[in-house]
């Protein structure tokens, strides 16, 4: 009931006052089991610290769940959030309130898929079953899995789940809004000082399909000069407080792209809903804790040091999509150490920053290679970022930037055919009949 990811934000945040919380699983969108006359649940697992006896572990969560206003009406039946305990430690317990191992945790796949993500060897030593069984084991074993059950991702509030591993899954459109002068293929284009010309074409981005629009204060173009903090919030607080004004951008969600924490922080404030950071959090030490204390969507993008250096890090022993795949594990990983939520993250492979031109056709043509990697990148989203890149230009011959529409619709069809959930274009409408013409074909 109600924003069910909100829900279980909140419970976590309830937790956390009272136990550890050492690690959380993905959230899953599964059909109701039981009492099916209802909507669809989001359902998680997480390990947590504590020295509780398992009543009052009990006795802690219902109250959690009091709090966050569920009442005991129908069994199974709809309610805003439910905390179960599944395990404790090792230990078999049996009290009229409680039993650990949870009774019918074997057979329900909407807690055996997210704790076998965080807990796979766990033991399972419950009286329902004839032996001892490991998480995997019992999840393995399960007949009639639900093939549609997948992570989902909130970019924000305003727009539909994101369910990365849905086959049928919808691309979405991020459309560009450099508020820059200097920005490789539209410098100048916008400006925050011009809100005549300003709300119109957001007003045509918008009716073109994109639903997400990513506001960026300063060129990352190769040796792009940086800018303050200062002059960047100058330039986009502004513009988002412009479009969450305007009426027809209620179901658009707004992205920063930005690489400063104190620019996410300032933009989240006037309403923007996602942190879109090229250096993944690298180049402000300070951007991860930001936006896991703001509850906020992050994409980590790989890229090997700055704007300034990045075309002479292209050296990739063992292959691009091998390198590319370890070291953005490892930002991933260091966003889920900050505290960022798995359905918070998404990835970009970077196409265009620290790699060569060859680097980016590999990458673009094994995306579903690199997605699937055993590093673990197979959960959350991916948003690719390929239009009117340098790369496209010399394959082309296309000089002006702004002409590369041809050689960036074949990019988006690649991306869409690798998997990628989100594609980052400036040509909107014509970037959104591609891609519903290949989500035809490959969705």
């Amino acid at each position: 009931m109600g924003n069910r990811i909100a829900n279980i934000e909140a419970a976590l945040h309830e937790m956390r006052q009272r136990f550890a919380i050492r690690k959380v699983s993905p959230l899953y969108e599964t059909k109701p089991m039981y009492y099916e006359d209802q909507g669809s649940f989001i359902n998680g697992a997480c390990e947590v610290e504590t020295d509780l006896d398992p009543i009052s572990l009990l006795d802690a969560l219902q109250s959690i769940e009091d709090g966050l206003g569920r009442q005991h009406t129908i069994n199974k039946g709809p309610r805003p959030i439910d905390l179960d305990v599944l395990l404790y430690n090792k230990q078999q317990f049996q009290h009229e309130r409680l039993e650990i191992p949870h009774k019918l945790m074997h057979e329900r796949e909407f807690v055996l898929r997210p704790l076998k993500d965080i807990l796979p060897y766990a033991v399972v030593n419950s009286s329902a079953l004839q032996h001892p069984s490991t998480v995997m084991d019992l999840y393995i074993g399960l007949k009639n899995r639900d093939e549609t059950m997948s992570p989902v991702t909130e970019v924000s509030h305003r727009l539909p789940l994101i369910r990365s591993m849905d086959p049928k899954r919808p691309t979405s459109i991020m459309a560009i809004l450099n508020i820059t002068p200097d920005s490789f293929s539209d410098g100048g284009k916008f400006s925050s000082r011009d809100q005549k010309a300003l709300k119109p074409n957001i007003g045509k981005i918008i009716a073109a399909g994109a639903t997400i629009l990513d506001v960026g204060g300063q060129s990352t173009r190769p040796h792009a000069k940086l800018i303050s903090a200062e002059e960047e919030l100058e330039r986009i607080l502004p513009v988002v407080r412009t479009i969450r004004k305007m009426p027809e951008a209620d179901g658009v969600a707004i992205s920063v792209d930005t690489f400063y924490s104190e620019v996410a922080k300032g933009a989240i404030a006037e309403g923007a809903d996602l942190i879109n950071d090229i250096s993944a959090g690298q180049m402000d030490p300070n951007m991860l804790s930001t936006v896991a204390n703001l509850s906020k969507t992050i994409v980590l993008m790989h890229m090997r040091g700055d704007p300034s250096t990045m075309t002479k890090l292209t050296d990739y022993p063992h292959g691009v999509v091998e390198r590319v795949a370890q070291e953005l594990s490892l930002r991933f990983q260091a966003a889920l150490d900050a505290g960022i939520a798995p359905w918070r993250i998404i990835l970009d492979p970077g196409i265009g920053f620290a790699k060569n031109q060859d680097q980016n056709l590999e990458l673009l043509r094994r995306l579903r290679e690199l997605r699937e990697h055993p590093v673990n990148l197979s959960g959350p989203p991916w948003l690719l970022g390929t239009s009117r890149k340098g790369f496209v230009g010399k394959v082309t011959g296309v000089a002006d930037a702004a002409a590369r529409q041809f050689g960036t619709a074949a990019t988006v069809t690649a991306s869409i055919a690798g998997g990628a959930d989100i594609v980052r274009v400036h040509d909107v409408k014509e970037m959104a009949e591609v891609v519903k013409m290949a989500d035809a074909i490959y969705r």
